[in-house]
């Protein structure tokens, strides 16, 4: 059992890097990738002032983009490898992350099978920007806490991750922002110590705070580069669940359908009957805190980021920004489709998904070679 465990895994790992690997360098970098190379062009000592004049995102991604220049060049091939380097890089804590909570194997190789089609992830493991450098650290971060949260250990290497996470993106702050929600809740024991943290996370960010608060006093304004973002309506809560749980497929421009709805709707459909029927049995869980806490990072993000782009001046919702709890997600869904109690109706639910990610990846297969006008 423990061997066929290990070649299933090991061959969905292998599919997991594949498919980010399939047509990398098919297209041209569009706007931002273009910017990300020109800040890592800049010496050492402008770099930072440079980053900190655009706002809206710190300084860690550039610097680490401008050593894999150092070390590769910049061809069209080499640099797409360092999103990819960091989207299979997050493999690592995944596994303990999944060991850590004492999921069932058949889980954590669901979970791991839902990550690797997603065409949302695969999209955002293809584009020059940080966004996979922030899953890695997320996920880096929640194993950590977990181990903290059960065991009481790793609480230093916990406070260092973090500082590389806040300083990768700002929704870093979010996934800090659930562990404290979850020591508050359920371990109020060790609050003095998250408040510590907090407290150090805090003080080291007061550079770059610094930073953009002198960047934007000499006029660099962040309306230009996220007012075109829309408050999260219906239309974008539910594209969103679409990104979430969409195989292969991505919007890759605004001419694209934004989903392929014969195969996202059903799913959609598939995985609210999961949820559905979870919650019908949850009483016959023996084990509700890793779904308890699971779902602090699933979720706790993505109503921080709703509530934000409400009240805030300008919208912060965007699929990319929330790659943080793509990974709890998939795990909370695995863990509810192995949770189904009727043997039957889970198998056939899990086959279809299999059909339905085969249906996706042979339509990405005919799709043709994108040609965009930014090219």
């Amino acid at each position: 059992m423990y061997r066929k465990s290990a070649i299933l895994f090991g061959a969905l790992a292998i599919l997991y890097a594949a498919v980010r690997l399939w047509r990398l360098g098919d297209s041209c970098l569009w706007f931002d990738e273009i910017f990300s190379v020109h800040a890592a062009e800049h010496p050492w000592n402008s770099l930072f002032w440079f980053v900190a004049q655009d706002l809206i995102h710190p300084p860690l991604f550039y610097a680490t983009l401008k050593l894999w220049i150092g070390i590769g060049g910049e061809s069209v091939y080499w640099l797409p490898l360092l999103p990819v380097f960091f989207a299979v890089l997050a493999l690592v804590p995944f596994i303990y992350l999944c060991r850590e909570l004492k999921l069932p194997k058949p889980v954590m190789l669901m979970a791991l099978g839902l990550l690797a089609v997603n065409g949302s992830l695969i999209k955002y493991t293809q584009t020059l920007r940080m966004y996979s450098m922030l899953m890695f650290l997320a996920l880096l971060s929640t194993w950590l806490f977990a181990r903290y949260f059960y065991r009481g250990k790793s609480f230093v290497p916990l406070v260092i991750v973090n500082v590389f996470l806040i300083y990768t993106h700002y929704f870093g702050w979010l996934v800090i922002g659930a562990e404290v929600l979850a020591i508050l809740i359920f371990q109020r024991i060790k609050w003095r110590r998250m408040a510590a943290m907090a407290g150090i996370l805090f003080a080291s960010f007061i550079p770059w705070i610094w930073a953009i608060w002198h960047a934007a006093s000499e006029g660099s304004d962040v309306g230009q580069n996220i007012s075109w973002m829309s408050r999260p309506r219906m239309r974008e809560m539910v594209t969103f669940l679409f990104d979430l749980t969409e195989p292969f497929y991505f919007q890759a421009s605004n001419a694209e359908p934004a989903s392929i709805y014969r195969v996202s709707v059903p799913v959609l459909l598939i995985v609210l009957s999961a949820i559905v029927i979870y919650l019908i049995n949850w009483k016959d869980d023996p084990d509700k805190q890793r779904v308890y806490f699971l779902s602090l990072f699933a979720i706790f993000p993505a109503i921080v980021c709703f509530i934000a782009s409400w009240v805030s001046p300008y919208s912060v919702w965007g699929t990319r920004h929330l790659i943080v709890i793509y990974a709890p997600s998939a795990i909370l869904l695995a863990y509810f489709l192995y949770r189904i109690p009727i043997g039957w109706l889970r198998t056939g639910l899990v086959t279809l998904l299999l059909l339905l990610s085969g249906y996706a990846f042979y339509l990405q297969l005919m799709r043709p070679t994108p040609r965009y006008v930014w090219c």
